[in-house]
């Protein structure tokens, strides 16, 4: 859904990052500094209750992740480090928003639901399975992409979701989309593994792990 406005916020993020090029700044430290403070935003937040205001921190660092990759492609520097990089600690982010959430929920004085703090583990746990099913599928060859909660959705609806269930003082909204994506990212990991294995029984001589050949045997040294 939101690769249809990539193009709108690369006009945004443009300017940002033709200027920090332009003061030396590389987009690997970018990408570190986005992650440390969308990490902060949630992790000291969160927890408190203070659900809009983690979202406004989150937001004013979360568009890193855009500005380090147009950085990249314009200075040439793309690189597998890089994306590495960048995936990596995208993951850490994504940890710490949900994280934050299920201390949220953890807080007697916040949240107040046990219940809502184990769907919101489940759901981190979920988004985390999702992904990794489909590095997984692409390292063996395959493909396990598409589902219904891709990462980019489940991170716009639950920032958005969770500024206005606090502002308007509508828990049930948060709830709610908490309770979908749990649901919707345990769905995508099925579709993704049903697809990995209808890919997998379709061609049936390329479904084995590239193993070394076993050795001959030698001769029997009590020969």
């Amino acid at each position: 859904m939101l690769n249809r406005f990539r193009q709108f916020w690369t006009k945004v993020i443009t300017p940002i990052a033709n200027l920090l090029l332009k003061l030396g700044v590389s987009a690997d430290v970018v990408t570190l500094v986005g992650t440390i403070g969308v990490c902060a935003g949630a992790l000291i937040f969160f927890p408190r209750g203070q659900l809009w205001l983690g979202v406004v921190v989150i937001t004013c660092f979360v568009f890193s992740d855009l500005i380090d990759g147009h950085m990249a492609r314009t200075s040439g520097t793309s690189s597998k480090w890089g994306s590495y990089l960048d995936s990596t600690l995208d993951r850490i982010g994504d940890g710490a928003i949900f994280g934050g959430l299920v201390m949220y929920y953890a807080n007697s004085n916040a949240g107040d639901s046990t219940l809502m703090a184990a769907v919101t583990l489940w759901a981190l746990v979920m988004g985390a399975v999702t992904s990794y099913a489909r590095a997984k599928a692409e390292s063996l060859g395959l493909t396990a992409s598409g589902g219904l909660a891709e990462r980019a959705d489940r991170l716009v609806f639950t920032l958005v979701i969770a500024f206005f269930s606090d502002v308007l003082n509508l828990p049930i909204l948060l709830q709610i989309v908490i309770w979908y994506l749990a649901a919707a990212s345990t769905i995508t990991v099925v579709q993704r593994t049903l697809s990995v294995r209808k890919q997998v029984l379709a061609d049936p001589g390329n479904a084995g792990l590239d193993t070394p050949p076993t050795p001959p045997a030698g001769p029997d040294p009590k020969n």
